[in-house]
């Protein structure tokens, strides 16, 4: 696979004669005895930086062609490694366009005074997504540090796919697979979320609205979808006590932040200032999408874009997901930065039961 020896050196040398060559060549061009129409054409022909290209384009072609060869040789030898190694190839490429992507949009903001809730969809959310991705790869590069530690790194990413390596490392199915896995652990805390809100519900002073925010914990436990105006019906509960960002139980922010893929392990004082800064960014991201339109975004991006928001996207149609995101955003639309409790809490109303409640309304 590599070049051998004999090859080597036999390229060395061709190497080092047309250095010779060409420092011949030119010094008969500058010789006083060099007519002036004789110098142009060799000057053009025997130019030191067309063999430097010329040598720079031999390698690259010699190097493309061993890894090639490497190539076919895992596929037809180890198919399940080379599929690994495939999938590792490319995710570093997609990463290395994120990250000129990430360093453009940076700079960007920069000379324009840009803020990041002013930004496009799309560049907010590869800001958002990139930023993720480096946290969690953090761990895994500081493993890789010490000498020989990168062929450990290889087996614990070849047998912790899901834990260890984000999403650009992951085929297909995996990612199928994976974010169905996601979504199975955040759904086991939907109904420790309803529950918190249906105890709450009794410390509410206006009585209509407590019959309100109890109607509606009842129909989502009782598996029935609720549409957008019955959320936002109680929606000033959400901006002040019982459960405004800043009046919100510790136990309740514990159950809310698996929503968001956050430990809840921390301190309360924590846990709120982490929730907060993640539902106003949530509310932003819906901001922008509003602005671009949901039509706009690619399938791969309507996925997306409901699994963030507490749907497990994988399973449903294009439709459906179009259908659902219509819903969230009319929710969203309506919100002030001082009521986004409720677009945390919306993670769980509107897709504990969705689509299988939808004909239940």
């Amino acid at each position: 696979m590599a070049l051998s020896c004999s090859n080597l050196c036999s390229q060395l040398s061709l190497i080092r004669l047309c250095g010779l060559r060409t420092n011949i060549i030119n010094n008969l061009v500058h010789s006083p005895y060099a007519s002036g129409q004789s110098r142009l054409p060799l000057c053009r022909y025997y130019s030191s930086s067309k063999v430097r290209r010329g040598v720079g384009r031999y390698v690259a072609s010699k190097l493309q062609r061993a890894n090639s060869k490497y190539e076919a040789f895992l596929k037809r030898r180890f198919p399940r490694f080379y599929q690994l190694y495939h999938t590792f190839v490319e995710g570093f490429k997609l990463l290395y366009q994120d990250a000129k992507a990430v360093a453009r949009i940076k700079a960007n903001m920069g000379s324009t005074g840009v803020e990041f809730k002013d930004l496009p969809y799309r560049e907010m959310e590869m800001l958002r997504q990139f930023r993720r991705n480096v946290i969690k790869a953090i761990p895994l590069v500081l493993i890789s540090v010490p000498p020989f530690a990168n062929y450990l790194v290889f087996v614990l990413m070849y047998f912790f796919p899901r834990q260890l390596l984000i999403p650009h490392f992951w085929t297909a199915s995996q990612k199928v697979e994976f974010q169905g896995i996601y979504h199975s652990l955040r759904a086991q805390h939907h109904q420790p979320v309803l529950k918190g809100l249906e105890s709450t519900s009794s410390s509410v002073k206006d009585k209509q609205l407590q019959v309100r925010l109890k109607n509606l914990c009842v129909k989502v436990q009782n598996g029935v979808n609720p549409n957008a105006s019955e959320i936002l019906a109680v929606r000033s509960l959400f901006s002040g006590p019982p459960l405004g960002m800043k009046r919100m139980s510790t136990h309740q922010m514990r159950h809310i932040s698996p929503l968001l893929f956050l430990t809840p392990r921390l301190p309360g004082f924590l846990i709120g200032r982490r929730l907060n800064s993640h539902a106003l960014e949530l509310l932003q991201l819906d901001r922008a999408l509003s602005r671009l339109g949901p039509h706009q975004l690619s399938e791969a991006e309507l996925r997306q874009a409901c699994y963030v928001r507490g749907l497990n996207s994988g399973r449903l149609d294009v439709n459906q997901c179009r259908e659902w995101l219509s819903q969230w955003l009319q929710v969203s639309s309506s919100l002030k930065e001082s009521e986004v409790s409720l677009l945390l809490h919306n993670l769980v109303l509107l897709s504990a039961n969705y689509p299988k409640g939808s004909s239940r309304h």
